[in-house]
């Protein structure tokens, strides 16, 4: 109850919902089960009943493991990601390629709650197996991008001062860090690259598309000129008739 997910700082409180969530269910299974054997033993007529089941809990783990392999190795996995923790309740990742946030850790598979609350369920194994990425592992903080392909004539200092003027107005800007420049050229055009700081993903994507919607907006308005062109040369030298190379009339 103290560990309170719903504000900014959340890290210290997500690592302990995550652990008590994951060892809680854990815990759960345990007691529900030696419950059953116990009130079994607690019945004379039924006391050998509870002690084979007892007895042969680890034959029955081998049997059940050969036929359930798949869910014991999720089983497994799942005690093992409530000490490693590679994720944690309300982290953002993206997986299979969808960007959601980490709603439910089961002990055998999660709920990402995709941006446009779709849900996925992946097996808890795919997160220790394969690679994945967690923007808020350690902070939520993020640094965001934006392009622009501009004609090469554009004047790039001035509108890196424009950039500058739009992300200090911004009120999603969490005054760490932006820039400009060029960071390629191509037959027709060049790549100019913004790079801007927030304090979590979503503010980060708001705050690019404030800012390329604002410069594409500055660029129609006041610089036309640095929209990309195609540009071709016209000769005007016109090659003499035959006639004329031969000295005769045409």
């Amino acid at each position: 109850l103290r560990a309170d997910i719903s504000v900014e700082d959340n890290l210290r409180a997500r690592r302990k919902r995550t652990r008590a969530q994951i060892l809680g269910r854990i815990g759960i299974f345990l007691i529900v089960f030696l419950t059953v054997c116990l009130m079994l033993l607690s019945v004379p007529g039924i006391r050998t009943i509870g002690v084979t089941l007892m007895a042969s809990a680890g034959i029955a783990g081998l049997v059940v493991g050969a036929a359930a392999q798949p869910a014991l190795k999720n089983l497994i996995a799942g005690v093992q990601m409530a000490f490693t923790e590679p994720i944690r309740l309300d982290d953002v990742v993206i997986i299979d390629n969808e960007w959601g946030r980490i709603e439910q850790i089961h002990l055998t598979f999660v709920v990402v709650r995709i941006w446009d609350e779709r849900r996925l369920v992946v097996p808890v194994a795919k997160f220790l197996e394969n690679s994945f990425q967690n923007w808020t592992r350690e902070t939520s903080q993020l640094l965001g991008s934006v392009f622009w392909y501009l004609d090469p004539a554009a004047d790039i200092p001035r509108l890196r001062a424009k950039m500058g003027e739009l992300v200090e107005a911004s009120t999603r800007w969490d005054r760490r860090f932006f820039n400009m420049q060029v960071t390629d050229v191509k037959p027709d055009s060049i790549e100019v690259r913004g790079l801007m700081t927030a304090r979590d993903a979503s503010t980060a994507f708001d705050l690019r598309c404030e800012i390329r919607e604002g410069l594409l907006e500055y660029i129609r308005r006041d610089m036309p000129e640095a929209l990309p062109r195609r540009r071709l040369e016209h000769s005007t030298t016109i090659a003499p008739l035959q006639g004329e190379v031969a000295g005769r009339q045409p």
